[in-house]
């Protein structure tokens, strides 16, 4: 029982530090974007500088320094949502070998994180190319702040299909209440793999109102990392997913109205 308990303290506060570590480098990270300032458009709206090219940078820089701090802030946003999926996941390999059971944990963990890293590498040329066709063409950039409050309603809704329960439901129980897995590392992988798809697809309709509305914005990110924490986490998962469908669903309209200046 000791070593069961060093153990499980052991785990949470390595996880606490990672996600100090993570935080905090957000945090700079976004001052110093904060710090270029944002380039006005047309249609009253600001362009964040992460897809753009400073002067002196090449694009593979650009786009490897967006991907170290998407990577970074990744881990500041999940971690809360992850790491009971991972003590789930030590709980079901048995008892391995602490050492042995702390490296399988960790390749779940890059698994997992692998899979958001992909993500980012498919978002960035997405966002880049978006910016630019902004920058080119006036009305298509007055059209933005709709298209962000319609992105919203979209968001919004989805939070009520059986879709997001579905995958909801597979974050919540991972790795299945009496299972038990094996201790090797391609189950690990392909574990932490999973665990990154269902999340992706569950986390889908938050992360695009994180893209599209301010991906530099600290105050978007700790409230989307807050209500995929909470749908996660707390009891009643589901009345969570609809009660945030309910609130993002109004924002979409508030901001929508607001474009068209009806607000």
């Amino acid at each position: 029982m000791a070593s069961e308990r060093a153990s499980e303290q052991a785990f949470f506060g390595v996880s606490a530090l990672l996600f100090a570590a993570s935080a905090a480098v957000t945090i700079v990270w976004c001052a110093s974007m904060s710090a270029m300032g944002e380039m006005p458009m047309p249609g009253g709206w600001s362009m964040s500088m992460a897809w753009m090219r400073m002067p002196g940078q090449t694009w593979p820089g650009v786009a490897a320094s967006f991907l170290g701090m998407w990577v970074v802030m990744m881990v500041a946003m999940m971690l809360p949502s992850v790491v009971p999926m991972l003590w789930r996941y030590r709980q079901a390999v048995g008892r391995p070998g602490e050492t042995r059971l702390n490296r399988l944990t960790a390749l779940v963990g890059v698994g997992y994180f692998s899979v958001w890293t992909v993500f980012g590498m498919a978002a960035f040329p997405l966002g880049v190319a978006l910016a630019a066709v902004e920058m080119q063409q006036p009305a298509l950039a007055r059209a933005v702040p709709i298209a962000v409050g319609v992105v919203a309603l979209i968001a919004g809704a989805l939070q009520f299909t059986a879709w997001k329960v579905r995958h909801l439901a597979c974050c919540r129980e991972a790795p299945g209440r009496g299972r038990t897995l094996p201790a090797d590392a391609g189950t690990a992988w392909r574990h932490g793999l999973r665990l990154g798809l269902h999340c992706i697809h569950c986390c889908v309709s938050l992360i695009a109102i994180f893209l599209v509305i301010g991906v530099m914005d600290l105050r978007t990110m700790a409230v989307v990392a807050a209500a995929i924490a909470v749908e996660r986490l707390a009891p009643a998962g589901e009345r969570v997913a609809r009660a945030t469908g309910a609130v993002v669903v109004a924002v979409g309209l508030f901001l929508v109205a607001r474009a068209a200046g009806l607000g």
